[in-house]
């Protein structure tokens, strides 16, 4: 091996052992999938050794790949280090890139506001906020801070307790106006429902109406809340529905406020590598904070 080796080939590297695929890597480095691709080229050139194999699903590392892999994991660990005590580019704050994951109401309605105001007070901070309705991996390295309804229980990630909040089953007023009267569960299997596509269900904390038994027929189906909340609001049926979600809306009522209540909690994650790393550490802090700011707003009486 000839030649000092150039840090951002190795960082290109190290991504790419991670994610498995160049168009992964490009996401997390902020660059084209063809930049990776030469930046691993030139390391392997300069190594005189294939550090990859490419197959159909990715890239996947060779023996002198793997060898590598711990001395680069050193040299990151170095670099990081680094940069607790004198920040890239002489910045003052967080700066850089955050990818956080939550669920879709979740991160639609909590997190999406807090989150820009975070931005508008770190100017180099940028943060990518996936609120999707499916399980995101930080094994994956799909995001970098990851908020789900089960607590991860694989692999090494650092996780903590955002936030519970509750759920009850709603109903627009007009069309509760127009139907049987719901006085006890029993009544509910003379109504229509709103709820999750259950072979698509990314999550078993999102099966609620086991619990209320099973209705006599679904108006609508959806893997999207939202479409849930929108179906509801337009007389399609009774749903559950997220509280900080529905009880904005005061063309809603709750339907069974007692018996039809739940509870599910927001747990937060993220690898343990990431814990050294200003802006990841900045973002996670700010987001306990919000779970304590919202936690009347998710959890209302």
């Amino acid at each position: 091996m000839a030649g000092i080796m150039d840090w951002d080939n190795l960082r290109y590297f190290l991504e790419l052992a991670r994610t498995g695929t160049l168009a992964a890597a490009a996401r997390r480095t902020g660059v084209e999938h063809t930049t990776v691709g030469r930046r691993i080229q030139a390391l392997e050139k300069q190594m005189g050794v294939p550090l990859f194999a490419r197959e159909a699903a990715g890239h996947r590392l060779t023996e002198a790949g793997r060898q590598l892999l711990p001395a680069v994991e050193a040299m990151e660990a170095a670099v990081l280090g680094a940069e607790r005590v004198v920040p890239a580019g002489g910045t003052s704050g967080p700066a850089g890139l955050v990818r956080v994951g939550a669920t879709e109401g979740f991160g639609t309605l909590i997190l999406a506001p807090q989150l820009a105001r975070l931005a508008r007070r770190h100017p180099q901070l940028s943060i990518d906020l996936l609120a999707v309705p499916r399980m995101l991996h930080l094994s994956r390295r799909e995001a970098d801070i990851v908020i789900s309804l089960e607590r991860p229980k694989r692999g090494s990630v650092l996780v903590t307790k955002l936030a519970d909040y509750t759920l009850h089953l709603y109903g627009q007023r007009e069309y509760l106006a127009r139907r049987p009267l719901v006085a006890r569960r029993e009544d509910l299997r003379q109504h229509d429902f709103v709820s999750y596509v259950d072979d698509l269900l990314f999550t078993k904390e999102l099966q609620f109406l086991d619990q209320l038994g099973a209705p006599a027929r679904f108006a609508l189906r959806s893997t999207s809340v939202t479409a849930q909340y929108e179906a509801v609001r337009a007389g399609a049926g009774l749903a559950v529905l997220p509280a900080f979600l529905a009880d904005r809306d005061p063309t809603l009522a709750r339907v069974l406020p007692r018996e039809a209540r739940f509870t599910r909690t927001f747990w937060m994650s993220m690898p343990p590598e990431s814990r050294h790393l200003a802006r990841t550490q900045a973002v996670w802090a700010f987001l306990k904070d919000v779970g304590q700011q919202e936690a009347a707003r998710l959890r209302p009486a």
